[in-house]
């Protein structure tokens, strides 16, 4: 079986036709997609699929790029987690690539959610892009080692990713791993240790070659571990493998 950890199929590319995304889950031996939350407007969306259909489960969070949103607070986090189907806080972080300008407020958003999960014992979902350093002294100074989670749809240096790893956190790869340019995260993705590994698709964004500039789905997930799998010599099975057990262990599922 494989595993999306991380996509958002309540996005409307998606939920418009979310039995034939879970069917074609289904038909491609995906078992289980986590839909991962991006602002607390759009939660009930996210908690209504994973209450819906037994392959999903859900967070909660809001994604450092939305602005003009409802701002999150520790207890309101605490609060929305608590719910079975519920697995982790965020999407969460720091994107300098997209935003400029004083960002103390993206950073104190980042902070409240280490908070929220370190409160909730429940792991973090990591977004990172043009801001490895930032992000990682954030964990430090608010001791995300505590709690651990993931680093999503992972683009940074590997001097990012051993931070990461030496924090207690796993590293997930998108589509992005199996696009013809991405030769500095396909070495990441040689070298990183199998058993701290996860795989994703970000769906309804970076579908993975050979789907690359359509609307991307949970299905897709399996071109990712038959990239890493050549990547790393090994069989795609292996790669299914230790990253659906490695799921279950951080999100204690399965």
């Amino acid at each position: 079986m494989l595993v999306d950890s991380h996509c958002h199929i309540n996005f409307p590319e998606l939920a418009a036709d979310i039995d034939g995304v879970i069917g074609r889950m289904m038909e491609n031996r995906v078992g289980a997609a986590l839909c991962v939350s991006v602002n607390l407007e759009d939660f009930p969306s996210v908690l209504d699929l994973a209450q819906r259909y037994e392959a999903v489960y859900a967070s909660v969070g809001v994604h450092p790029d939305h602005q003009n949103v409802e701002e999150p607070d520790v207890q309101k986090l605490v609060a929305l987690a608590d719910h079975p189907r519920i697995l982790a806080i965020g999407e969460t972080g720091l994107d300098y690539y997209r935003l400029a300008g004083d960002l103390e407020w993206q950073r104190a958003r980042f902070r409240t959610h280490i908070r929220a999960a370190r409160e909730t014992g429940k792991p973090l979902i990591v977004h990172t892009r043009s801001a490895g350093e930032d992000t990682i002294r954030l964990m430090r100074e608010e001791r995300a080692s505590e709690i651990g989670g993931v680093m999503h749809c992972f683009t940074e240096s590997w001097d990012v990713a051993v931070a990461a790893l030496d924090l207690g956190f796993y590293v997930s790869f998108s589509g992005i791993v199996t696009f013809k340019n991405a030769n500095a995260l396909k070495e990441i993705a040689r070298r990183m240790p199998i058993e701290r590994m996860l795989i994703e698709t970000d769906a309804p964004y970076l579908a993975p070659v050979p789907h690359r500039g359509k609307r991307n789905e949970p299905a897709f997930v399996k071109h990712i571990a038959e990239e890493i799998a050549r990547i790393r010599e090994i069989p795609a099975e292996a790669v299914e493998r230790e990253t659906t057990s490695n799921f279950g262990e951080l999100f204690r599922v399965f």
